[in-house]
């Protein structure tokens, strides 16, 4: 059975740092895509950053320059490092992963960020 384990999230002040991850085990597959999403209350939930097999980046315009997506492929996790922070940062933050006949999104973990 596949399970996903996400882990760094937090309470953080604005302009600190957090680093998020995933792993991935049980799969005989390796992800083709793994990424982070993420859902403030009261709002739909967004892409964050994806990275492909290839490393191939993906992020949202709000959050480049200050998070970078990275992965162990051997692992199978996934990394978000989150820096700067903003207050608008604060969400449950979502890893998504896509086996490409099927994906899996993880249980979800808390990022906030103090003003």
């Amino acid at each position: 059975q596949v399970q996903m384990v996400e882990s760094g999230g937090g309470l953080v002040q604005a302009g600190g740092s957090l680093r998020l991850s995933c792993g991935v085990s049980g799969s005989r597959f390796s992800p083709n895509v793994m990424g982070w999403y993420r859902q403030a209350p009261g709002k739909e939930r967004e892409l964050v950053a994806t990275i492909t097999t290839g490393d191939s980046r993906n992020y949202a315009d709000s959050v480049k320059g200050r998070f970078t997506i990275s992965r162990d492929k051997a692992n199978m996790t996934v990394y978000l490092q989150m820096n700067s922070l903003k207050p608008e940062d604060t969400a449950v933050y979502y890893c998504n992963v896509d086996f490409g006949f099927g994906s899996l999104t993880g249980q979800g973990t808390q990022v906030t960020v103090s003003s």
